[in-house]
């Protein structure tokens, strides 16, 4: 198995508990707060696709998947088109109010361009620095290594939360 075989693999992983997650979800169980401050499992999926989007996007040189196909109009948050939901309000995470199929299409939709992208990268690629804001500059390899843990992070969270919406009814 390859550097991009593994990469792969977990990109896929998050994809197939993205949709596991949203399988049967209505809107009761995607904007469920368990605390009046707690993100919802909407506001994560978008969160978390968002963040996976604008990252590959900035270390690949690409556009955000969210405006190059259409996903911002579609979605129609009360939000700039730029935001990934980083520093979000209590009230900005309730404001993500959208049906399970649009956040999977979504995902999805960043899925096939992040795959695409790993496919086509080599070993020596990863060494590329990507951000000089910090110190050390992040290479490419620890920017992929960093979505993916951001993303299974907020899949774990989000699936904590449908485990207590569950149990709340």
């Amino acid at each position: 198995m390859d550097t991009r075989d593994l990469l792969s693999d977990a990109v896929q992983r998050v994809g197939q508990g993205v949709h596991r997650l949203l399988d049967g979800a209505d809107e009761h169980l995607l904007t469920f707060r368990p605390d009046p401050d707690a993100n919802t499992i909407a506001w994560l999926v978008w969160h978390l696709t968002r963040g996976q989007d604008a990252q590959m996007a900035d270390a690949y040189g690409l556009e955000q998947v969210w405006t190059s196909e259409g996903w911002a109009d579609r979605f129609g948050l009360p939000f700039s088109r730029g935001a990934t939901g980083y520093g979000h309000s209590s009230d900005e995470v309730a404001a993500v109010r959208v049906p399970p199929e649009l956040l999977g299409r979504y995902y999805d939709a960043t899925q096939r361009v992040t795959l695409a992208q790993i496919a086509a990268t080599s070993d020596a690629d990863l060494d590329r620095v990507v951000d000089t804001r910090w110190n050390p500059p992040v290479t490419l390899g620890v920017r992929l290594i960093s979505i993916i843990d951001d993303d299974v992070k907020h899949l774990g969270q989000a699936e904590y939360v449908r485990g207590m919406a569950q149990r709340a009814k």
